[in-house]
Order: structure tokens, then C-alpha cells, then sequence
């Protein structure tokens, strides 16, 4: 079985994979929910979803911290990484050995390929179609918020102040509730690199960085016209099957 990444890469398989191990949370997630409960045998560290896999399945390091004899322990016929979040060094040596799909996930039309891809990939496309169904409703409800002119800064890091860029998955959130990235720079830039006109909007992510209390009243001097808000990093930065809670929790926050 023939099969191309979303790098456009080769990944040969000799059939549906029975050993997988995963390197990214988000997509350890969508495994677990796409019926992948025995076929999972691995998992790093940060893959906190759903919990019992913490203590059930190997974790094999961290997301660009791989320790790689315990992948060699584990077997896998199939690896599943993501451009992002695993360096390119790691992911091209486990290439030499093991058969290793990337993903590359920057919008919500990306997040809906991964359903289909990671489906067939793994021969639960009916159960991905399911899935598919299902966030494509809740998106819709998306279409009703009020959000719309407004500018919001999205943090993810503190000392340095770090941002999301335009061309992140973080920003294609924003923008699915009609919110406008006041951050045009790419990738992850520094906060006082950056030229933008004043946010409406100040978000502060509960991850990677944990901000707290004392970060929204030091955001609230910085920005004193913009509302400042603590909010769920995994609603805005997770695709997979985590994208199906995250309408209803946008709703709810900006509403």
C-alpha cells in the first residue's frame, strides 16, 4: 500500500498498521478516537489525551525530544509525526528505518484533510468520515459570532513575549471566529518585533506557556484599551479530533 504525506513524501506500508507510535498530542488524540486503542503502542510524553493512554502506552521521549531505542524497542511498522512540532533531523533518521507519515497542518481545510489521510491511512476511513461529519457541523455554528473587525494578539510564550504569526494553525483559528490576527510576521515571533495596530483582543494561551493571573493584569497595563483573556491553548492550537469540542468552547468564550 502506497500512500503520500502532506510533504508529499512516499510511505510504503504492507498493510492496515498494527504497531503505531505517535509523536504529536493532537494526533494521538484523533488515533485513540478513530478506534486505534490496541494498534497505538507509543506515544511521547505531552500526549495527555486521553489519559489512561499515559500509563497504558510507551512514551517514547518528547516531542522533539525522541529517545529512539524505545521506538526501536516498540517495532513500529507505522511512525506519525508533524512537520511543526518533530524536528526534520529526527523524523529523517527514524526514516532510514521505519515507514513515517508527516503531517503539515496550517488551516482548517489542512485539519479536515487529516481526518480523511490519517482514516485511510490507518483503514478507519469510515469511522474518520463520522468524525468528519461531525466537525463540519459544529464549524458551522462558528458562522454566527459577532467577533468579526476585531484584532486580537494570540501569546504563546512569555520572556520573551512570543506570538502566533499569520501562517500558523493558531491564526486560522482566529479567523474561523471571525477575529483578524493583528500579527502579520510569520511563524512564532518575538511580541516587541512585531508592527501592529492596537488588538482589540489580548489571548493569552494556557499552553505552551501556562500564563496566569499576574500575566493578564501586566497585558492589561501594556494594552490598557484591549480586553485581556486567559484561554484553553488546546481549543486554538490542537487540530484532530480536539477541533470537535473547540466551536462550542469558542462560542462560549466570545460570545
Amino acid at each position: 500500500m502506497e500512500f503520500r504525506d502532506h510533504l508529499d513524501r512516499v510511505v510504503l506500508l504492507s498493510g492496515p498498521p498494527k504497531r503505531i507510535v505517535s509523536l504529536v498530542p493532537s494526533q494521538s488524540e484523533l488515533l485513540f478516537d478513530l478506534g486505534l486503542e490496541h494498534e497505538v503502542v507509543g506515544i511521547t510524553k505531552f500526549c495527555v489525551h486521553p489519559p489512561r493512554w499515559l500509563n497504558s502506552k510507551l512514551r517514547i521521549g518528547g516531542t522533539k525530544q525522541l529517545h529512539f531505542e524505545k521506538i526501536r524497542e516498540l517495532k513500529p511498522d507505522l511512525i506519525i509525526a508533524n512537520k511543526e512540532e518533530n524536528n526534520r533531523e529526527d523524523i529523517e533518521q527514524l526514516a532510514q528505518e521505519f515507514s513515517v507519515w508527516v503531517s503539515d497542518v496550517k488551516n482548517i481545510h489542512d485539519a479536515r484533510k487529516l481526518f480523511t489521510d490519517i482514516g485511510a491511512l490507518t483503514g478507519h476511513q469510515e469511522t474518520a468520515g463520522h468524525l468528519l461529519k461531525e466537525f463540519d457541523t459544529k464549524f458551522q455554528k462558528l458562522k454566527s459570532l459577532k467577533a468579526s473587525g476585531k484584532r486580537a494578539i494570540y501569546l504563546v510564550w512569555s520572556n520573551p513575549h512570543m506570538v502566533a504569526g499569520n501562517d500558523t494553525f493558531i491564526s486560522a483559528m482566529l479567523e474561523a471566529t471571525g477575529l483578524e490576527n493583528a500579527i502579520k510576521q510569520e511563524r512564532y515571533p518575538r511580541l516587541n518585533s512585531c508592527d501592529y495596530e492596537a488588538p482589540d483582543l489580548v489571548l493569552l494561551s494556557s499552553e505552551p506557556f501556562p500564563f496566569k493571573e499576574k500575566h493578564v493584569q501586566e497585558f492589561r497595563k501594556m494594552f490598557p484599551e484591549a480586553e485581556v483573556k486567559i484561554v484553553d491553548g488546546e481549543m486554538f492550537s490542537w487540530y484532530g479530533s480536539r477541533l470537535l469540542k473547540a466551536p462550542d468552547y469558542l462560542l462560549n468564550l466570545f460570545e
